[in-house]
């Protein structure tokens, strides 16, 4: 199983295909995975693909194209709730609250499996753990649009409670940006996840290595690292 911990602080890219522009459905897949190839090349830690809207053949096609073009990389690839095309593609599964139990997808699929689980409050979160989950994201920690259905934002408060009560990797997500990410982090979180960070960043690698910039500090926060 991968050490996720060995590469802390983790950026974590989920995609949407939609947010790289406006056009037919097999453009925007080309567009993604050259959109992709250029995060892996910058050192993202992990990708999910999330494109909830694709057929389980053509969410099958991508993610066979986008394991292709990751082989030689180091990023871990995982796809969202489709445990079993992530068992056939040879990737890891993100579960979300609506998806197949953590515990029941570990006994079914067994160690190997790089498992990734959504959880928005401590009972999730100790659940994922529970079930032997890689790693969680918590959030949303800020307001966004995407997560309103999920209820008010958990906040700073939460995300640092969470971080210091659990041994599982937590990493923040939900309104995360160029400019609170380090606040994000220096609450204890293992990493940061998001959508519009990267989609929306006019310096991809230049984003990715201020991420990985940060380091844990004394009290197992996380701060900026200074020119020595």
């Amino acid at each position: 199983m991968t050490n996720l911990k060995s590469r802390l602080p983790l950026v974590y890219l989920i995609t949407d295909r939609r947010k790289l522009g406006p056009t037919v459905d097999e453009l925007q897949s080309r567009r993604l995975i050259g959109f992709l190839e250029r995060a892996i090349a910058c050192g993202v830690d992990m990708v999910q693909i999330r494109e909830p809207d694709l057929s389980a053949r053509d969410l099958f096609l991508l993610t066979r194209c986008v394991v292709e073009s990751a082989a030689t990389s180091a990023c871990n690839l995982l796809v969202n709730d489709r445990v079993d095309i992530a068992a056939v593609r040879g990737t890891g599964v993100h579960l979300t609250t609506r998806s197949m139990r953590p515990a029941v997808v570990r006994r079914v699929f067994g160690d190997e499996l790089l498992m990734g689980v959504s959880t928005h409050n401590v009972d999730e979160v100790q659940e994922a753990e529970d079930a032997g989950a890689d790693f969680v994201v918590f959030g949303p920690v800020y307001e966004t649009g995407t997560k309103k259905q999920y209820g008010p934002p958990v906040g700073l408060g939460s995300l640092t409670e969470v971080c210091s009560r659990f041994q599982v990797p937590v990493l923040a997500l939900g309104g995360i940006n160029e400019s609170n990410f380090r606040e994000a982090l220096s609450t204890g979180a293992a990493g940061i996840a998001g959508i519009s960070i990267f989609t929306e960043s006019t310096d991809l690698c230049g984003l990715v290595q201020q991420v990985k910039g940060v380091r844990v500090g004394d009290q197992g926060r996380w701060s900026v690292k200074r020119d020595e």
